[in-house]
């Protein structure tokens, strides 16, 4: 995980006994909007929701919280349409994090100069609006991914475009794409593309630790050693595999017609960590 400047003492500034009430938002696609950490009711939590919490519990009062990710959806519309709605709320954000792209590196052609393009872009209104902005390169999940190393040669060098994007701006980046613990088998849902809880957990825990508040981060014990049997290997393409591939071939998303799950501000109250 990698912190660049501002100083110690912007963070304490930022989010300090002198700081004002924060405002976060997040924008971004399944990974934000938490699919793998279902909540009784079905309903997605994930990383951002914890993240929210966790300011909240670390400052000891309220935090308003809006989250406008979508699954499914490329970098583009995330950039455009998901900034506009964060920069219209009202009162504005004072933290926003950015994560998109992943979509994007599962299509043919991407144009990773495209990309980093694009997040600039948003970086640039993110600036010039006033808002503090956290960049995050997402999870590695191509290890049991058909076409994993395509995936993950992508994620290396999308990944360190944005560290360098984020340094030369001055920005806090989130490297979790290059965290080795999440890559196992046990952070992740049974789709093998999102994480479950425990990997949510363990990215809030990242994030909040970047932003100043120390967070231990989640360590599962590893499990036996899974072989890939034929049958859980049909039954896997069956359910997760070719359902996406219909609807890439349809010109579909799972995100069609889904707005984000928070698209104005909540209240999250200040309980205590357990």
């Amino acid at each position: 995980m990698s912190v660049p400047s501002p100083a110690s003492h912007m963070l304490e500034m930022t989010f300090g006994r002198e700081a004002p009430a924060v405002r976060y938002v997040a924008i971004g696609d399944s990974f934000t909007e938490g699919v793998g950490d279902e909540l009784p009711d079905g309903s997605p939590r994930g990383w951002a929701d914890l993240v929210a919490a966790g300011l909240a519990a670390a400052r000891g009062e309220t935090v308003h919280y809006a989250n406008l990710a979508v699954r499914g959806r490329l970098l583009e519309p995330i950039v455009t349409g998901q900034v506009d709605a964060a920069l219209s709320l009202s009162p504005a954000p004072t933290l926003l994090t950015l994560n998109g792209g992943g979509n994007d590196m599962m299509r043919p052609g991407v144009d990773t100069a495209r990309l980093v393009g694009l997040t600039e872009r948003a970086v640039r209104r993110c600036t010039a609006a006033g808002v503090r902005l956290v960049l995050l390169s997402g999870a590695d999940p191509s290890g049991r991914l058909p076409f994993g190393r395509t995936v993950h040669r992508r994620g290396v060098v999308l990944t360190a475009a944005i560290a360098d994007l984020a340094a030369r701006h001055d920005l806090l980046f989130v490297d979790v794409f290059n965290d080795v613990e999440i890559r196992r088998p046990e952070y992740w849902s049974p789709d093998r593309l999102h994480l479950n809880a425990v990997g949510h957990r363990r990215v809030a825990a990242l994030v909040l630790t970047a932003l100043g508040h120390t967070t231990a981060a989640d360590e599962v014990a590893p499990g036996p050693a899974a072989r890939r049997r034929l049958p859980a290997e049909v039954r896997y393409y069956r359910e997760h595999v070719l359902p996406w591939v219909h609807r890439r071939l349809r010109g579909r998303s799972s995100g069609d017609d889904l707005a984000g799950k928070h698209p104005d501000w909540i209240p999250v109250e200040a309980m205590p960590r357990v």
